[in-house]
Formats: C-alpha cells, sequence, structure tokens
C-alpha cells in the first residue's frame, strides 16, 4: 500500500485543486480586486469541493501568471493569509502548489501546516518564461531544516508548457528523480492546466516504476468523461478546471459539477471494490 491511503483516506485519491484569485501587484489583479475578495472567492471553492466529496484540497496560486522564481513576496504571503483564514474550515488533508518558486514553496508549506506539496523540483527547461532551472539539493535541504519530514513531495515529471532543454525519455528520467530526490509521487501533465495528460505517458511511467512503490498521479485535463480511464492507469487524480462553471479555467467551483465528477469516482470505485 503507498502512503496516499494513510493520509486522504483512499488508495487513489482525488485531489480538487483550489485556484487563488491573482495577487496584489500581479497582471491579473484587476481594479476593484482585494484580498478580502481573494479570501472570500477561496472560502466558496473550498465548500463546493468539501461538500461534494473530494479527498484532499490543494492551493495553488493558479492566477498568478506569468509565474515568477523566485516569487513576490505578497504571493507567498497572500498565500498564508488566504489558507490561514480559512483554516478553521479545512477539513480535508490540504497541500499547496506556488508556482513555480518551490523553494518558498517549502517556507509556506511550514508556515500553515501544509500535508503536501506539487511543484517542479528538478531539471532544467525553456519555454515561453524563459529559461529556468530547479536544484533539488537546495529544495530538499530546505524541507530537511524546517522540519518538514511528514509533507509529501509530489514532483512534474514534465513541466507543462515547458520543454526540458534537452531530450529526455520520461520513464528513464522517473527512475533518475527517484534514485536521486525519493519523491513521495510523481505528476503527469498537458501543456498547461486543463490540458489531458497523455495516456501512454502514464501507462509508460507507472510501468517503469512499479517496484518502488511511487504512486504517478494524472495532474491535469481528468474529467467526468475520463476519469475512469485516468484511475485505472494511474494512482489518482489532480483536477481543477473540470471542476469550474461551464469547464472554464477563469471561473471559479461549480458545486454540481464536482458532484457529477465524484458519482464516476465512486461509480470506478464501487466498481474496483474501492469503497
Amino acid at each position: 500500500m503507498n502512503w496516499c491511503k494513510a493520509v486522504f483516506g483512499q488508495e487513489k485519491p482525488v485531489i480538487g485543486l483550489l485556484h487563488l484569485n491573482a495577487f496584489p501587484g500581479e497582471p491579473l489583479y484587476k481594479s476593484g480586486d482585494s484580498m478580502k475578495k481573494t479570501v472570500e472567492d477561496a472560502r466558496t471553492d473550498l465548500k463546493a469541493l468539501q461538500d461534494s466529496g473530494v479527498d484532499g484540497i490543494l492551493f495553488s496560486n493558479e492566477f498568478s501568471l506569468p509565474y515568477q522564481d523566485p516569487v513576490d513576496y505578497v504571493t507567498a504571503c497572500g498565500m498564508a493569509r488566504v489558507i490561514g483564514e480559512l483554516m478553521p474550515e479545512i477539513r480535508l488533508p490540504y497541500g499547496i502548489d506556488l508556482e513555480s518558486d518551490p523553494m518558498a514553496a517549502m517556507d509556506l508549506a511550514a508556515a500553515v501546516d501544509a500535508r503536501f506539496v506539487r511543484g517542479t523540483f528538478t531539471g532544467a527547461y525553456s519555454g515561453v518564461e524563459g529559461i529556468s532551472e530547479y536544484d533539488p539539493s537546495k529544495i530538499l535541504r530546505r524541507k530537511k531544516a524546517l522540519g518538514l519530514d511528514d509533507c509529501r513531495l509530489l514532483y512534474f515529471l514534465n513541466n507543462e508548457s515547458d520543454e526540458n532543454l534537452v531530450p529526455v525519455e520520461y520513464p528513464d528520467l522517473a527512475e533518475a528523480i527517484i534514485f536521486d530526490c525519493r519523491p513521495d509521487a510523481l505528476c503527469v501533465t498537458g501543456a498547461h492546466a486543463g490540458v489531458e495528460a497523455k495516456n501512454t505517458m502514464l501507462e509508460e511511467v507507472r510501468d517503469a516504476i512499479k517496484e518502488h512503490n511511487v504512486p504517478v498521479f494524472a495532474a491535469t485535463g481528468c474529467r467526468k468523461e475520463n476519469v475512469r480511464h485516468k484511475l485505472s492507469i494511474s494512482d489518482g487524480v489532480l483536477v481543477g478546471t473540470a471542476l469550474k462553471y461551464d469547464g472554464k479555467f477563469d471561473n471559479h467551483i461549480d458545486p454540481e459539477r464536482v458532484k457529477s465528477f465524484m458519482m464516476e469516482v465512486q461509480a470506478y470505485r464501487a466498481e474496483n471494490g474501492q469503497i
């Protein structure tokens, strides 16, 4: 059994993404926006996700586009404020994704008692936002220094819209990351939020590392129509865009879409003896 059962109560969890509004100073922060509104919007989304049956919550600064490394202090502080204000209402295991500054993510995780962190912790990439590189030796030492031994790290195996600076074979890369960094899970994504992760890639990576007992998550593009298959070839899913009104990235969480999505998940679990 992997660690997911102990943390989420399910061997193949569904983690709902809670996309926080843009923060002050960011390009998508509009005239008339406020931190109070950001907290209230997050509160509404949290209730919709929790009441509809997901297994965990991932708070993400998804609207901090284009992403920074390092992030401005206001972004990390803003996330800490939102999660701190909501903490009395959070009933599920929760984690954070601070795009795209993994060092700051470690500090935020310690500040808000996050159970897990999703992020890009390894590799060098080229994309729309230029060239980026990540130093797992520093990231993991910061995690250790902050006493986050029980905080699980969910590594992006591929970096969404960015490409590796050198060609890689993802099953081989997964093996290398496991040997060097001992990840708690690997996340396979599409080109960006809402774009489906390739089934062949999920299957190849999962087959390549099955002896290591490291979960492989389908991290983008999961929908009601494909979630049964995604769960059959992965160890869990992270879902955000499909749970929003009209299935659109820019919108907030639609409780009815979450309920409908989770009905498919529960049907899959019942059929496979996971309830």
